[in-house]
Formats: C-alpha cells, structure tokens, sequence
C-alpha cells in the first residue's frame, strides 16, 4: 500500500532523536520531545486550496522541520507517518 496526500497535504516520516547527547549523556525516555524533524515521504499536487493557489515547495526525500504538535499520525504496514498540511512546515534541511 502507498500513501497518496491530496491537495497542499504532505507525507512525512519523523527523524527520532538521539538518546545521547555529542558529549555521551544519556537522556531519559521521559525527557525526549516529540522529533519535529522529518523526512518527506510523498507531497500532495497543491491547486487551489481554500480559495488561494498553493504551489508546492517540498519534495519527496528533503529533510524538514515542522510545528511539533500538528498533523494526523497514520499507521500503515507497521510504520509510522504523519500528514500535514505544507504550511505547518517550517524548513528545509539542506
């Protein structure tokens, strides 16, 4: 199966953050933050969304920072993604 977004939504797969710090502290379980980089894994074809033209800026494969606590999280073959709408996306990693 294959996620296919529609309009200006994106499919992203989050980057889990390391349990360890450069310097070799470990960190708690509890004290890790929800990952707010990702990689995108497939984009919508933007159009017209709520009366504005949306041109999509990501593609599949770049790596991204986006607002920690939106999107939907969907589970399909034992993985985990989120879809987001391309405005919830604040960067680019390159």
């Amino acid at each position: 199966m294959k996620l296919v977004p529609l309009g200006d939504r994106v499919v992203i797969k989050a980057i889990m953050a390391e349990e360890t710090t450069k310097s070799g502290i470990v960190l708690p379980g509890q004290d890790k933050e929800k990952p707010s980089q990702a990689e995108v894994v497939a984009v919508g074809p933007g159009g017209v969304v709520d009366g504005k033209e949306v041109e999509m800026q990501v593609k599949a494969g770049d790596k991204i920072i986006y607002s920690k606590y939106s999107g939907t999280e969907v589970n399909l073959e034992d993985e985990k993604y989120i879809i987001v709408r391309q405005s919830d996306i604040l960067a680019i990693i390159e």
